[in-house]
């Protein structure tokens, strides 16, 4: 088995430490931890490596999140990927924060990144790894939120929440989809 792996987040300095990166962040981590870097490319930064055997190749999309179709479409086909062999890291309001869920295909949930991937792909059938990153926010802050940094308590806990997620897709590649979503989606205590 061979990954595609799509870090999804916004490009720039002034979106680095958002929630709405967390894609990013999990991306970069995996890479360092496939010795991999990752050198500018069209529509990503791209990054090739290889896990216990596993070859990867990670990406992160520099279009904004609403048009990261456009980088997803361009790569499935630069690699002759299937579907089934990808994995689109993203940020997730509806679970609380360091939740992780793992799925072989489902709806954008109102997510623009993964609708306008839906879009441009034609399917909903694409394996990805939902980042929860809770919802504190008063009504008509969604975007503020998301676009927030992360809280004091949330960064003390990130690098264990970045490490569940390398976890995981380390999982999908070395044991496949059906087999990591169950360990992956395990309640939270």
């Amino acid at each position: 088995m061979r990954v595609l792996v799509i870090g999804l987040g916004n490009p720039g300095a002034e979106y680095e430490n958002t929630r709405h990166n967390i894609g990013f962040k999990i991306a970069d981590a995996f890479a360092l931890k496939a010795s991999a870097s990752f050198i500018t490319s069209r529509y990503a930064d791209v990054a090739e490596g290889r896990l216990k055997g596993v070859p990867y190749t990670i990406i992160k999309p520099n279009t904004f999140m609403n048009l990261s179709g456009n980088a997803v479409r361009y790569y499935l086909q630069q690699g002759k990927f299937n579907t089934h062999e990808i994995m689109v890291v993203t940020d997730d309001l509806s679970l609380p924060f360091g939740a992780l869920r793992m799925r072989a295909r489902g709806s954008s949930g109102g997510h623009n990144g993964l609708q306008h991937i839906q879009e441009v792909l034609g399917s909903e059938a694409f394996p990805r790894l939902r980042c929860g990153i809770g919802s504190d926010f008063n009504r008509a802050q969604q975007a503020d939120y998301v676009l927030g940094k992360w809280s004091e308590e949330e960064t003390k806990a990130l690098s264990a929440f970045i490490e569940r997620g390398v976890a995981a897709i380390e999982a999908m590649g070395k044991i496949g989809i059906e087999r990591a979503m169950n360990q992956v989606n395990t309640r939270e205590k």
